[in-house]
């Protein structure tokens, strides 16, 4: 392409500093170097997890950053020794690496790599390495992402190359929160044929763990979340039952147990709240109950009585599913060309990337599930 070895000037939403709105500002964008691969971003989700860094945690030290980490494109060009990508490759950049060397990757055990941004830096999810500048200023790229800019920079152990007819403003959405809950429940939790599983929160991530709860075979999948008006959705990827906290007279995890004989075999918390972690953990039965960690949060201590380990149950942490990245993203992609996952239905919103405060505001005040931004033409 003609802009190949060049720097790119672009569009793209800066957080300047915390718990301010994003600005839609000109950056540059600095040619890929050695192992390095340029994409032009076509379309990107918008995660709590941007919300979790821009709001919660407040490190002052992850900005200015471009956030995002939802996204899909089109490979513009390709640094110094990539062979297994060329400019026109459909890709989902990926804010976990999968290098294929390191002792992690080696071990089937588990999805991390020590490469990559977060091997070292996840309380400011960013690298101090940086292919953008604007006014003069470094701009951090979070989560080795930064999928709301018109052009990115990623290492090119972070991308998966996907099906060329894959829609990328629906396959993005597997770049992060549909992988993260679908996995939860299949690679993590482990749930099995006619169980009975509870998912506490239905954002997307909870949805795709009550999709993957249906798809291994659970007999019950029981939603939980204080918001009524989101069961209806959940409906329509497998739940079968419906709790709502708030209008309880008893500690959830205390109804729950009444309603299965004594607790569920599988709990999934997908909020990011230590509380709920907890209770997710009490909801599980004694003897066998496995309840995964799968929101994201890194700033409070959980706890439990060592009494409900000690009988019979197990605590467990998710990340991204449990997917390794560049395997389990492609066949995701099939997965769902063939029809047998669902991505359309998480789509609420659809808008262009200028209005990315708007989407936020959704989402904040949970009047949408997925908002698909428009970033560039493919």
């Amino acid at each position: 392409m003609a802009t190949a070895g060049k720097v790119i000037k672009c569009r793209a939403a800066v957080a300047w500093e915390p718990n301010k709105p994003l600005v839609m500002e000109e950056i540059e964008v600095a040619p890929p170097g050695a192992h390095e691969i340029r994409i032009k971003v076509v379309a990107t989700g918008l995660c709590h997890t941007d919300l979790y860094h821009l709001f919660e945690s407040k490190k002052k030290e992850g900005f200015p950053a471009v956030l995002g980490h939802e996204g899909a494109g089109i490979v513009e060009s390709v640094g110094p020794g990539v062979t297994k990508f060329k400019p026109g490759d459909k890709v989902i950049p990926l804010f976990i690496s999968q290098c294929g060397e390191c002792k992690f990757c080696r071990n089937p055990k588990t999805n991390l790599c020590e490469k990559g941004w977060s091997n070292e830096r996840y309380d400011v999810m960013s690298d101090d390495m940086s292919s953008f500048t604007c006014k003069g200023k470094t701009i951090l790229q979070f989560m080795g992402t930064s999928t709301f800019s018109e052009y990115t920079v990623v290492n090119e152990i972070a991308v998966a190359k996907i099906h060329d007819s894959a829609p990328l403003d629906k396959v993005c959405l597997l770049g992060c929160g549909i992988s993260t809950g679908y996995g939860a429940a299949v690679n993590t939790a482990k749930v099995e044929p006619g169980s009975t599983c509870a998912v506490f929160g239905l954002g997307a991530v909870g949805l795709a763990a009550v999709m993957g709860c249906k798809a291994a075979g659970a007999s019950r999948i029981i939603a939980v979340d204080i918001n009524s008006d989101k069961f209806e959705k959940a409906k329509v990827f497998g739940a079968t039952d419906f709790v709502n906290p708030t209008e309880l007279s008893k500690p959830v995890s205390q109804v729950l147990a009444e309603m299965t004989n004594g607790g569920v075999d599988f709990a999934l918390e997908c909020v990011g709240n230590v509380g709920v972690m907890r209770s997710a953990l009490e909801s599980c039965t004694k003897g066998w109950g496995v309840s995964v960690l799968v929101g994201w949060t890194d700033m409070y201590d959980f706890s439990a009585r060592p009494i409900q380990l000690i009988t019979g149950r197990t605590w467990k942490g998710s990340l991204f599913g449990g997917f390794k990245s560049k395997d389990g993203v492609p066949k995701l992609v099939d997965e769902y060309m063939a029809q047998k996952l669902k991505l359309d239905d998480f789509i609420t919103h659809t808008m262009p990337l200028h209005q990315i405060n708007d989407a936020i505001e959704l989402m904040k005040h949970g009047k949408c599930i997925r908002t698909i931004l428009n970033v560039c033409p493919e």
